[in-house]
């Protein structure tokens, strides 16, 4: 990586002071880079700012839709909806794993 590291708008790219999504590597210099963990989202899930239940709403996405995890921490974690969707905190016990057979098509 050459030059200065470009900063982002919080909530719109999954990338913070500490982590990034893996496929940010290059453009933005964070200590450490995740691959997401591909989850889906159980129905009455909330996206937040932080990790709390009293943080801001970000929104209130479907049930079943994709939550893609780059950190956990506690009761919460921390990823993006969908490949570019907002970004923000989302509470564990709101997540589902995705069955096997989505996972291979």
């Amino acid at each position: 990586m050459t030059g200065p590291s470009v900063s982002a708008d919080p909530g719109c790219l999954p990338v913070r002071g500490d982590l990034a999504h893996i496929k940010l590597a290059g453009r933005y210099f964070v200590p450490h880079y995740a691959v997401p963990m591909a989850r889906t989202l159980r129905a009455g899930a909330v996206l937040r700012t932080l990790g709390r239940t009293d943080a801001q709403e970000v929104a209130a996405p479907a049930a079943g839709e994709r939550f893609n995890v780059l950190d956990i921490a506690g009761d919460w974690s921390w990823g993006q909806l969908g490949e570019d969707g907002p970004v923000g905190y989302v509470a564990l016990s709101d997540l589902k794993d995705i069955p096997a057979q989505e996972h291979a098509g």
